[in-house]
């Protein structure tokens, strides 16, 4: 296991600089997602930490040595991609076992851990099979396996659940999140998928724009996003946003009623933003606002209502069960004041 640091890390191509000095500590040991919406930069780092792209300024260090001019099969990483880059006229065993082969690795050593590789991926009947054989998810855990064989300081993950069916993907992320939990390694993980970051990681790293928006626990970015950006990224479904004007000692919706709260900066707010799970259903009298459902979602366990405001934005509403709601009905919703996040003009979180 190894820790990895990034110092001032940029990356430009020509006069475009894509990565804006970056700095961030990865503990040894843990598991980091890099998350953020596509071309925000976050396989572009990955990849220069793996060495597969030079850096244009800053350190990266990995194990505490600046690795900045270390071809990357020296640096102690093994990387698993998003295509399983497996060899089709290769067994499975000899897959895994390529890299080692290449090094001049010892036979008996190189069996152990491909056969140890295997065990823990629960892939040993699979050995003498051609990777045209197997399911994307076995060929996932092969290459997977590969990675595993060469004892790395550092596992990194390029999307690698991307080209799974939703069942597969389900069920390789709680595969991997064991692997980590019994290699106790060091990985960092890219992904657009918000549900992966939040149930795989120690920490996520929200990335936009080439810039790190925020740093935490997936809890502290659910609970405390720092801006809009991060409250509109992180959760499976999208938190709510509603323009307002601060009034007295509340905020005035655009469509509906004071919604009253205490706080020392509320005249400097200028956007509220309540997480679908948090709006609840209301009698007229008790509501905040009102607007009309244009679409539903049946999930069983529960439902996702989208409703169009008067003013013509669009919020969802997560309830429990299956309600008896009906297309164009009118629905009010009332708003806890427990659950509102509140951002000032230029979307930052006032605490």
């Amino acid at each position: 296991m190894s820790d990895v640091s990034l110092r001032g890390v940029r990356k430009s191509y020509g006069s475009l600089e894509v990565v804006h000095g970056v700095d961030l500590d990865i503990k040894s040991g843990e598991f980091v997602v890099f998350v953020g919406p596509s071309g925000c930069g976050k396989s572009t780092l990955l990849r220069m930490i793996a060495g597969l792209e030079p850096i244009s300024g800053g350190d990266i260090s990995i194990g505490g040595r600046v690795v900045n001019d270390i071809p990357s099969p020296q640096r102690g990483i093994a990387m698993v991609f998003q295509s399983y880059a497996l060899y089709p006229h290769m067994t499975v065993y000899d897959n895994m076992a390529f890299g080692l082969k290449l090094a001049k690795t010892p036979k008996a050593e190189i069996d152990q851990r491909v056969r140890e590789a295997a065990r823990i991926l629960q892939i040993e009947d699979y050995l003498e099979r051609m990777p045209k054989a197997l399911s994307g998810g076995q060929r996932q855990r092969v290459a997977i396996g590969r990675a595993i064989v060469r004892n790395p300081k550092v596992f990194l993950f390029d999307e690698p659940l991307s080209n799974l069916d939703a069942s597969l993907r389900a069920q390789t992320r709680i595969e991997i999140a064991k692997l980590h939990d019994t290699l106790d390694a060091t990985m960092i993980y890219v992904t657009h998928d918000q549900v992966e970051a939040m149930t795989l990681a120690d920490r996520i790293v929200v990335l936009n724009a080439g810039n790190i928006e925020q740093v935490g626990t997936p809890l502290e970015l659910y609970r405390n996003p720092v801006n809009t950006f991060v409250a509109g990224f992180i959760a499976s479904q999208r938190m709510n946003f509603l323009t307002v004007s601060p009034q007295g000692n509340g905020l005035a919706l655009r469509a509906g009623r004071l919604l009253t709260l205490s706080h020392p900066r509320l005249a400097e707010v200028r956007t509220i933003g309540v997480r679908p799970e948090h709006l609840e259903l209301a009698s007229p009298e008790a509501a905040h606002f009102f607007g009309t459902l244009s679409v539903i979602e049946q999930f069983g366990e529960y439902a996702l209502a989208y409703v169009e405001l008067p003013g013509g934005e669009l919020i969802t509403i997560k309830l429990d069960g299956a309600p008896d709601l009906k297309l164009h009905d009118t629905i009010h919703i009332g708003v806890p004041p427990y659950a509102v996040h509140l951002f000032d003009a230029a979307g930052r979180a006032l605490r």
